[in-house]
């Protein structure tokens, strides 16, 4: 493996980073693709564990990750190409090589959230019940993922005096090449880590306001807000922007002004208008206590009708069933298992043959 001197200088840290955490078969496996498998790891074992207490249901979450997991890669992918489009237009086939690098969270973010609103319109689900609750996973992932952009020493700003300031083999290359007005020799800014810890704190204030909100698409936009004011200023500093065409405008610093304003305007609406918070419709939930004790109804080929009773784990098993079923008429919220069954015809015995049988 070959690594690369990571310096502090001002704070007298200096270390050995590697971008390739091992390798299997031949085969590099980088830390900025463990790191994010991590993160997305530790993401969805919280959003199972806050399930209960939040009135959510457990196999939704698995759901959800299912379909946006997918959408995200492709779409933080596309966004990046679309605007580096004059990189791939003359070799197609490396659109698809995504080792190389070339992923764009705001890219990430909007498809998965398209998929997750298709999702919800095809199942009938709260669109805003689903991001208010897993929106404070978001920026947690992002803070987690944001530590591979230090192992591949990329995802750095300008260059700083400030006491933090940090500099490598690959930054002083990176400098030499696409920021030639910029000293090489210079500490730069940390991004990635100022980026991290916004994203940490706001996993912490997301959890709050959560908990608090009374309002739908409350605690997604404040991420808008606070995500999207920290990026802007970010992404000002950061030397390998996106832009928009051969204009000076940064692709992620617009949009994060654009969903800043967005978030701020909503969230002023919706406590004037008080627009109330949707929750999960109960049957998405985990089943209650109640529903788990059915009588289930079967309709013998007699006419009788013989109730059983489905026991709980909890119920002791070794009941005696010797006891003759309750017979009764069927109710309307109870299960009857009963189809087309053939009625054997009932012939009637000579009195004398039955005068035999009771003696």
């Amino acid at each position: 493996m070959t690594a690369t001197e990571v310096s502090f200088p001002k704070l007298g840290i200096h270390f050995n980073v590697d971008s390739v955490a091992f390798r299997i078969f031949g085969i590099d496996v980088y830390w900025y693709g463990v790191i994010i498998a991590l993160g997305i790891l530790l993401c969805v074992t919280l959003a199972m564990k806050h399930c209960k207490d939040n009135k959510f249901s457990t196999d939704l979450v698995a759901d959800t990750i299912l379909v946006a997991l997918p959408a995200a890669i492709v779409g933080a992918r596309a966004y990046y190409v679309i605007c580096e489009w004059d990189s791939y237009k003359d070799d197609l086939k490396s659109i698809f090589d995504t080792r190389s690098g070339g992923l764009a969270v705001y890219g990430g973010i909007i498809a998965a959230l398209l998929a997750i609103f298709i999702m919800c319109k095809i199942r009938k689900i709260p669109f805003s019940a689903i991001l208010d609750y897993g929106i404070p996973y978001l920026p947690l992932g992002q803070a987690i993922g944001r530590w591979g952009n230090f192992f591949n020493q990329e995802a750095f700003g300008t260059t700083t005096t400030l006491p933090w300031g940090m500099t490598s083999d690959k930054v002083q290359a990176y400098l030499r090449v696409y920021c030639k007005d910029l000293d090489s020799t210079m500490p730069v800014h940390p991004t990635f880590l100022y980026e991290s810890l916004v994203n940490l704190a706001l996993f912490f204030i997301l959890l709050v306001v959560r908990k608090k909100s009374k309002h739908n698409y409350e605690a997604t936009c404040v991420y808008l807000v606070v995500y999207g004011l920290a990026r802007f200023f970010i992404e000002g500093l950061r030397t390998d922007s996106l832009y928009i065409g051969n204009t000076a405008i940064r692709t992620s610093q617009l949009l994060s002004f654009i969903i800043m304003v967005v978030g701020l305007v909503y969230i002023f609406y919706a406590n004037v208008k008080n627009v109330e918070r949707t929750y999960i419709p109960e049957k998405f939930l985990v089943p209650k206590e109640d529903d788990k004790n059915k009588t289930v109804k079967i309709i013998k080929p007699t006419g009788e009708v013989e109730v059983v009773k489905e026991e709980t784990k909890e119920e002791n098993k070794e009941e005696s069933s010797d006891e003759p079923a309750e017979t009764t008429e069927p109710g309307d919220d109870e299960v009857c298992l009963q189809g087309e069954i053939a009625m054997p015809e009932i012939i009637e015995e000579p009195e004398e043959t039955k005068e035999a049988t009771e003696e």
